[in-house]
């Protein structure tokens, strides 16, 4: 049966976010057929509605509202509420991001839904909808479906993926009016201050160069800065490497820190602590470079380089260098 799925859409500075486009594919599955709505909030909402078309919105809803243009819980948990009751969806769609994590369990407790939280796949069987998500620090994977009521799922960033985008495909677009009173408001932002300029966003990128104790110092992440530079990737981080000082906490990985799944994941100077492994060992290809042979990360790496981190790195950079001017 067809059903009518509703995805809200999550952008940073001014960019929609790649987890978008895959709570789109994944609302395309479960649709069988039916209609995609994607939700926009905020006053640059009219600035998404074609792109969210071309990846497979058939409408997009848009709350102009400038109480939205900054992440409140208070004033998005009001916005999607009003935009459930006005769209009557059969499923809904987020990504299981910082915003995800914190309002998908709002919305559901006060919709009295279930909610399956942070999916990594998406299988369809007629009626039927079965999500995996990973368990026990991601050792094991458990199979969930709905057994009744709107289905409600926040999908992990990089995995169910995403086509390219479709520019032929035109969309529907609908205003919606959601007043938000400032006495419903309990936080109000009023400076967003960013610890980083710029850089690739840790929970989305591709390829990640991190560090760990064994980089030693701030100084030493240098190299790593160096190498992700050459390979247009992010930079992460143990949370031995954060509580050293070595770098900021934004940078950490692990069950405490963000879970990524990278397509590459180059681990410097990482023991691999059970902790550490729960972010990032669903990674496409691990590569381990540490001077311990016996160093634990080497146990779920693809390819392990036995060397000193402050010798292998900088002969990985020149040889990336040489290899990508050729191509």
């Amino acid at each position: 049966m067809a059903k009518n799925v509703l995805v809200l859409a999550e952008a940073k500075d001014g960019n929609l976010r790649n987890v978008t486009f895959e709570a789109l594919n994944a609302a395309r599955q479960i649709s069988n057929g039916g209609t995609v709505v994607a939700a926009a909030f905020g006053t640059a909402a009219g600035n998404y509605a074609d792109t969210l078309g071309h990846y497979g919105a058939d409408k997009v809803v848009l709350v102009n509202n400038a109480k939205l243009d900054q992440y409140t819980t208070d004033g998005y948990m009001q916005a999607l509420l009003r935009v459930i009751e006005h769209t009557n969806p059969d499923a809904i769609v987020l990504g299981h991001t910082a915003m995800g994590k914190d309002l998908a369990p709002r919305v559901a407790a006060k919709l009295e839904l279930g909610l399956i939280s942070d999916c990594t796949s998406i299988e369809v069987n007629g009626d039927e909808v079965i999500a995996t998500r990973p368990i026990y620090s991601g050792k094991a994977f458990a199979k969930r479906k709905f057994k009744s009521g709107k289905l409600f799922l926040t999908v992990r960033p990089n995995n169910i993926g995403f086509d390219e985008p479709d520019t032929s495909r035109s969309v529907q677009k609908e205003e919606l009016a959601v007043e938000l009173s400032d006495d419903s408001l309990r936080t109000l932002v009023k400076e967003v201050v960013k610890k980083a300029a710029s850089g690739v966003d840790l929970t989305e990128a591709k390829i990640i160069v991190s560090g760990g104790r064994g980089v030693k110092s701030a100084d030493g992440f240098k190299l790593l800065y160096e190498l992700a530079d050459v390979l247009g990737a992010a930079v992460g981080a143990s949370r031995g490497a954060c509580d050293a000082g070595y770098c900021d906490y934004s940078l950490q990985i692990g069950q405490t820190g963000k879970v990524v799944t990278p397509d590459l994941y180059i681990a410097c100077g990482i023991s691999g602590a059970i902790q550490h492994l729960a972010g990032m060992s669903n990674s496409k290809v691990i590569v381990a470079i540490n001077k311990d042979p016996e160093a634990n990360i080497f146990q779920v790496a693809d390819y392990g380089i036995v060397g000193d981190l402050f010798e292998v790195v900088p002969k990985l950079t020149e040889e990336f260098k040489k290899l990508l001017a050729e191509g």
